[in-house]
């Protein structure tokens, strides 16, 4: 082989390892949840109507959709949504798979050790749903002895551990809300505890059931909403925060919601 044939040998070789090397580069790229600047991935539980659920074509559609939607529109990025389910949108968030998480998330203090939220943008509370007849009155009830079912590791899954003994085995906790309620109505619990928002879906959507929903502002505090972000990670949350304050100013967010959040 002559000198020159060596040298543009070499030349091709060096050629293609830089595009084996470019490739590899880009796949790291294409891992990350943001896939570049204008574009946000959106982790969320698209089993809680009417906040966020799964319509006849699909779609991830709800309240909490229609939010983010508003704010993104605001702050001029591109959202994209994954229905990856309540338990596993913990860790989806901390291993970057999403750059964040809304799905009815209540601020907790507990919470708060391991992620960041972002300013409130939604009120709620706890409530119970019985079935017609129910001896049960609130909350101070529960603690007779009753079988309460709950989405688990939700703050109403919390609430009934406080009340009741965080092993207690009379806590029926389902993987979603539509299944906590379901193990009411077979007769396996005596009551489930809920999000008022998506018990009133359900309530409006089945009006023949023989149940009834039991409000005990006594006993139990209001929740605030927030979006969920990887610990520490600033940027988007001041991002997001940004878009929440335009649609508080702007009456998008009372709009949605109907009602204000301070």
């Amino acid at each position: 082989m002559t000198r020159t044939l060596r040298l543009w040998s070499l030349t091709l070789l060096l050629v293609a390892l830089s595009a084996v090397l470019f490739a590899c580069g880009g796949g790291d790229e294409e891992a990350d949840a943001t896939t570049d600047g204008d574009k946000l991935v959106v982790g969320t539980d698209a089993t809680y109507a009417p906040m966020e659920y799964m319509d006849d074509s699909g779609e991830i559609v709800g309240i909490d959709i229609d939010i983010v939607d508003a704010i993104a529109e605001e702050i001029g990025v591109e959202v994209e949504y994954k229905n990856i389910g309540w338990e596993p949108l913990f860790p989806a968030v901390d291993n970057g798979e999403v750059d964040f998480a809304v799905s009815s998330i209540t601020i907790t203090e507990e919470r708060e050790e391991s992620y960041d939220f972002t300013d409130p943008y939604y009120v709620a509370k706890q409530v119970i749903l019985v079935p017609e007849g129910s001896d049960i009155t609130g909350f101070k009830d529960l603690e007779d002895d009753k079988v309460i079912s709950a989405q688990i590791n939700t703050t109403g899954h919390k609430v009934v551990q406080d009340l009741i003994g965080e092993t207690n085995p009379n806590i029926l906790a389902a993987e979603t809300m539509p299944l906590a309620i379901t193990e009411m109505l077979n007769g396996n619990a005596d009551a489930s505890v809920g999000d008022n928002s998506t018990v009133n879906e359900y309530m409006e959507n089945n009006p023949n059931e023989d149940v009834e929903v039991i409000e005990d502002d006594d006993n139990v505090d209001q929740e605030h909403y927030g979006l969920m972000v990887k610990k520490g990670n600033d940027e988007v949350r001041e991002l997001l925060n940004e878009g929440i304050a335009k649609i508080k100013e702007n009456g998008k967010l009372e709009e949605i919601t109907g009602f204000v959040v301070e």
